[in-house]
């Protein structure tokens, strides 16, 4: 290429040669015999010309040199300080006495699948041990109305009063902090019990309840005896009280409130029913206006709140015609998944009432659509049911009902009367008990909640009649509501539970439910069962449910940060396994896994590390099986070249032992060595002091895992020789150069050596591999990023980067979130952020034509100290010949203000530049010239990724508040309307008898205003995204090229740094390509669908597996049990008043 130079410090006027004949004679500058005026403007035309004309030279020899000189300085203080060529040389030395093996993908899923089932499968023995105890002590307990009787209440359990003595209910509770609790202070001798606000805590049900179910307490023990895996234990009776073990000290919220009903729980609510079909249809004339449409507002969502995924819904709004509240889903039903039920409520908060109530051609619609679901086998082809929610129904139904249901009675209808007027009770009760359903009545929001849990009741009784005991296993969970700690609020989990019934032969027709037993089980514990050392750097487990949605994923997030607080996404549960394994376009490994299928396939993936940072191509076996005895399906990855072999040694326990109790041995903690927690007395043992306990005879009956010993003991004894390494460079003569901080290794085995050159006080890096520092240490979930990074590369080359806590993809909006470890406190930056480099190569053992990765070695430096080298080596001296040459001689990136120098790495982020501000940032935000010119030029590529858990910022939709100026006459009329029609109102949903019932008014008052209340400033929601990443082509190893912009054209050259992953770039400073070029940023971009596609999206059903039983009729049920009213007496004088009140409106 032809590099023409101009040196603005010797610009020649004569320079211009080989312009346009009107630009040159402006270029020569002729000073006439013309005023000083016109010699001003032709000396200002001639500077306007000069960028134009000429352009910066930068030799691509001198930054070849300074390329060369950098690399070598850095990869010989690689190889000096990490001893790769050591550790290599070792375990070259070992390949004659280990094995090198293919792992069997299909064999170690099976394995992984069968040992998750046993855990599950102790489970549920003691939960129907649970259910066994609690039926039997129903039977023989005879109920007694006047019963008096203390109980631990959770709430008040060791509170004194003013005296000093125990207030009722409270008493004496011994609470011990346990490890295997997440430290939370319990009782594992006694179970507590928990009552919601809203129900009276002495009432003689709770108390009969109480008395019965102190049988559990005895099994509760024994089965944490039996299986001290067993987290927590609970019974969850229809009454409402909730027993819970161990015991701890219940804490309300902020306002000295209960909020948590067990009745509400997912796991009551799939065990208590099985699934159903349900269509809400919710009455929007004109006479639900004000607190009723409140009250039904509150009445829908309850419902939506007792609905799980293996549920269908659809809501339907009527006045003088029917309304979809969500015009998507019209005609049809949609899968009640936490994602659809959020959007309903959503929807349902903007509904509105006009007109008059037309509900038989709801109720037709509402038929056709259930009976549809049944001819074309959609929905949960189960329980179908209708609830209709109204203030009164005039009309005749007997000809709907003749219609379309009977005489099956195959639907059921549930109805909910709103508000204090009980003029149309008899009717609206008729329609639920001609139709094997339930009337209930609401009059205020402190009635919804009892009220909605009776259809529950009612879907299982042909379950409760026939004795059917289903074990089932809810969804992925957090529960923020039971507990109040982070660390326990924020755990996965999921639940097995099982119904509790009456077995006593005078109920047996009413199927009355007790309630429900059940235990829980953290995810993190479950993914201990399929260890990452045996998947390798790359590959991983995940569960998935019988839905399709994820239930263990390391690649799931299922927390955003709003504000300081940590919460969870809207759809964190219903995340589908084809969002997280987006590169399975087809749903092959969905459908087969949805199937419950055992099976194989290949797939070319997209992922990513450092938080969606860097991409990494990888070639992706998947293995999948099911778990018998469960709605579940296990999945492992072993990726190609990392996953596919390894490789086993064997030492003497003696000599391994010697070598891994080192002082600069670490093994990762969160691994299972040994298992830690079936022993209470080994809970405060990490697992060094597990293993070295065992190994030593001190504790032989600790279950460890053997082969995992025996390859962290041989790896111990290979890298040995690494600490008389560093140490002997440390006390060398000639000192440690200034910068260098840490040298580090890691093995497949979890075994890391950490030696730090450098004290505390001096070292720069004070986070990099501390125990907070998770993204570089071995936990559950992955390997650190390190050792990633470099099994990316080929083995004794050095990759380099710079750990920067910023411009992570996911965390604009959200932050990533890992089940192996608890929320981080991301409210302080990373004090390494910028300041350090991280240098690393893979070691490997080869065994004929097998090759196996052994482990990652590296060496932490400062950023500084490179930086100090690099500026040296670019700056060249003053005695330096400039003869014949053109431009700017010497050349120095840092003393000259016409050149910007920076060492990127082949993901295009910035490692060195002057600008410190800029190190850790992507090029592309710095000068989108020179990167959109390398993107042209093939010498980066951009690759397109997708994050289909992502939070994205909306504006909430505000209303003018704006009304036409009216007449002072007309304005003091509306408002004398306005308050005779709200104390009109008021009147008729409390009427005089309903004032004496304080505690629903002052319940009904604070719920409106807290549901009235509108969020300010953005609302973050989920949405796609598609964002970019960037990759270096490594074939390309030097470049450069002009970029006009404008009066200027701006130069650079790039060239690749050797035996690395970097590349020096050197580009002209002065000429501003800003108005040209915008940055090139790796902000995610928001996906937008158009109408008919996001409407297809929100719809479609993929493929599910229903669950085996459904207990939808039984012959012997007695249907006339269908509700009652309350004795509530109209007052005539109110009812008169009202009426004449209304007159006088009306007219």
């Amino acid at each position: 290429m032809l590099w023409w130079s101009l040196s603005r410090a010797g610009v020649r006027v004569n320079s211009c040669a080989g312009q346009t004949e009107r630009t040159s004679m402006l270029c020569v500058g002729w000073m006439g015999r013309r005023t000083a005026a016109t010699v001003l403007w032709i000396i200002s035309l001639s500077w306007i010309c000069l960028p134009a004309c000429a352009q910066m030279r930068i030799p691509p020899e001198t930054v070849q040199e300074w390329a060369n000189t950098f690399g070598k300085q850095l990869s010989a203080l690689s190889a000096r300080y990490s001893g790769s060529l050591l550790l290599q040389k070792k375990y070259k030395d070992i390949e004659p006495i280990v094995k090198i093996e293919e792992v069997n993908g299909m064999e170690l899923v099976r394995k992984f699948a069968e040992e998750m089932e046993n855990m599950l499968g102790r489970k549920m023995k003691s939960v129907k041990r649970m259910a066994e105890a609690a039926e039997d002590a129903d039977l023989y307990h005879e109920y007694n109305a006047t019963l008096e009787f203390d109980y631990y209440n959770s709430m008040l359990i060791n509170t004194m009063d003013e005296d000093g003595n125990y207030v009722n209910l409270g008493g004496e509770f011994p609470l011990e902090e346990n490890e295997h609790f997440n430290k939370l202070p319990v009782n594992t001798q006694q179970s507590v019990i928990q009552v919601p606000t809203n129900v009276y805590n002495k009432d003689p049900d709770i108390l009969n309840g109480v008395y019965m179910s102190e049988a559990l307490n005895e099994v509760f023990v024994s089965n944490f005896d039996k299986d001290p895996t067993l987290t927590w234990q609970y019974f969850g009776s229809s009454t409402g009280f909730f027993r819970l073990y161990p015991g701890i000290q219940w804490t309300p919220d902020e306002n000295g409130v209960v909020t948590f009903d067990a009745r509400n729980r997912n796991w009551y609510i799939q065990a208590a029913t099985s699934p159903k079909d349900i269509i809400i249809v919710v009455d929007t004339s004109g006479s639900m206006k004000g607190l009723r449409l409140t009250i039904a507002k509150l009445t829908i969502n309850t419902i939506l709140d007792t609905l799980g995924e293996n549920d269908f819904v659809n809501v339907i709004a009527y006045s003088d015609y029917v309304q979809y509240v969500e015009p998507c889903f019209k005609g049809t039903l949609v899968q009640a998944d936490l994602d659809n039920r959020e959007h309903f409520k959503v929807l349902v908060e903007g509904l509105h009432v006009k007109g008059e109530g037309k509900v038989k051609k709801a109720m037709k619609e509402a038929f056709r659509i259930l009976n549809e679901a049944v001819t074309m086998g959609k929905g949960s082809l189960c329980n179908q049911a209708i609830m209709l929610i109204t203030d009164g129904a005039m009309e005749d139904f007997q000809q709907v009902f003749e219609e379309f249901n009977w005489p099956e009675r195959r639907v059921r209808v549930f109805t909910y009367l709103i508000g204090r007027e009980l003029t149309f009770a008899e009717n609206v009760k008729w329609i639920a008990c001609n139709n094997k359903g339930y009337y209930t009545h609401i009059s205020t929001l402190a009635d919804v909640q009892e009220n909605v849990m009776e259809y529950l009741h009612v879907l299982s009784r042909p379950m409760v009649i026939n004795h059917d005991h289903d074990i089932i296993w809810t969804e992925a969970y957090m529960d923020s509501v039971l507990f109040n700690t982070q660390a326990q609020s924020l755990l996965l989990m999921t639940s097995v539970a099982m119904p509790v019934f009456s077995k006593k032969e005078e109920t047996l027709s009413h199927g009355i439910l007790l309630g429900v037993v059940g235990t829980d089980v953290p995810l993190k514990e479950l993914m201990r069962l399929a260890p990452r050392y045996k998947l390798g750097v790359h590959g991983y487990a995940f569960l998935n449910t019988n839905n399709g949605y994820i239930l263990s994923h390391p690649d799931l997030r299922p927390l955003y940060k709003e504000g300081k607080k940590l919460k969870p996404k809207p759809n964190y549960n219903s995340v589908d396994l084809s969002e997280v394994e987006w590169e399975d376009t087809e749903d092959i490994l969905r459908t087969a896994m949805v199937k419950g299928e055992t099976g194989t396939m290949s797939l070319d993936v997209r992922a990513t590390v450092d938080k969606g940072r860097r991409v990494v191509f990888l070639k992706n076996e998947y293995f999948y099986t099911t778990i018998n005895e469960t709605p579940f399906s296990l999945g492992i990855v072993l990726t190609r070249g990392h996953g596919k072999f390894i490789f086993t040694g064997n030492i003497s326990v003696e000599e391994g032992l010697h070598d891994l109790t080192a002082s600069d041995v670490v093994i990762s903690n969160e691994w299972t060595y040994c298992e830690t927690d079936i022993d209470p007395h080994h809970r405060k043992l990490t697992q060094l002091q597990a293993v070295v306990r065992y190994l030593t005879g001190k504790e032989p009956d600790l279950q460890c895992d053997e082969a995992l010993l025996r390859q962290t003991l041989f790896d111990a004894v290979v890298t040995a020789p690494m600490e008389a390494y560093w140490t002997a460079l440390l006390l060398n003569a000639s000192g440690i150069d200034d910068g260098i901080e840490t040298a580090f290794m890691g093995t497949r085995s979890g075994l890391m050596r950490l030696f730090r050159f450098v004290g505390a006080e001096k070292r720069v890096a004070k986070k990099f591999l501390s125990t907070s520092d998770k993204d570089n240490l071995f936990t559950l979930d992955h390997f650190p990023v390190w050792y990633r990074r470099a099994a990316e590369n080929p083995a004794g080359r050095f990759l380099y980067y710079v750990p920067k806590d910023m411009r992570d993809v996911f965390r604009d909006y959200e932050v990533d979130y890992s089940t192996s470890f608890g929320p981080r406190d991301h409210n302080s930056e990373c004090e390494d952020d910028g300041r350090i480099l991280i240098a690393v190569t893979t070691v490997t053992v080869t065994v004929g034509q097998k090759t196996a990765v052994a482990g990652a070695v590296g060496v932490q430096m400062s950023l500084e100290m490179l930086e100090k080298r690099l500026w040296a080596i670019t700056t060249q001296p003053n005695d330096t010949d400039c003869a014949g040459v053109e431009g700017l001689c010497p050349l120095s990136c840092t003393k000259s203000t016409e050149l910007n120098c920076y060492i990127i790495d082949s993901n295009g982020f910035i490692l060195i530049s002057k600008d410190r501000n800029e190190v850790g940032r992507f090029f592309g935000e710095i000068d989108g010239s020179v990167m959109s010119q390398l993107l042209r030029m093939g010498m980066f590529k951009r690759i397109s990724l997708y994050d289909y858990q992502a939070m994205c910022k909306v504006n909430p939709h505000s209303t003018s508040s704006a009304r036409p100026l009216l007449s002072p006459f007309y304005n003091m009329m509306a408002a004398l309307k306005w308050f005779m029609y709200n104390v009109l109102l008021f009147l008729l949903d409390f009427n005089i008898f309903g004032l004496w019932h304080s505690d629903h008014f002052v319940d009904a008052k604070a719920s409106f205003h807290a549901s009235s209340k509108k969020s300010k400033g953005d609302i973050l929601q989920p949405c796609d995204t598609e964002y970019p990443s960037f990759v270096y082509e490594p074939s390309i190893k030097e470049t450069n090229s002009v970029i006009k912009c404008g009066r200027c054209q701006k130069v650079f050259v790039i060239q690749q740094i050797p035996s690395s992953n970097l590349l020096m770039m050197v580009v002209q400073a002065d000429c501003d390509c800003s108005r040209q070029y915008s940055p090139i940023t790796m902000e995610p971009r928001e996906v937008k669908y158009i109408a008919s596609v996001k409407c297809d999206r929100m719809k479609s059903q993929k493929i599910r597996r229903r669950p085996e039983s459904c207990h939808a009729y039984h012959p012997q049920e007695n249907a006339k049990d269908c509700g009652g009213a309350a004795d509530i007496r109209l007052s005539i004088a109110l009812f008169l008043t009202s009426l004449f009140i209304s007159t006088i409106i009306s007219h």
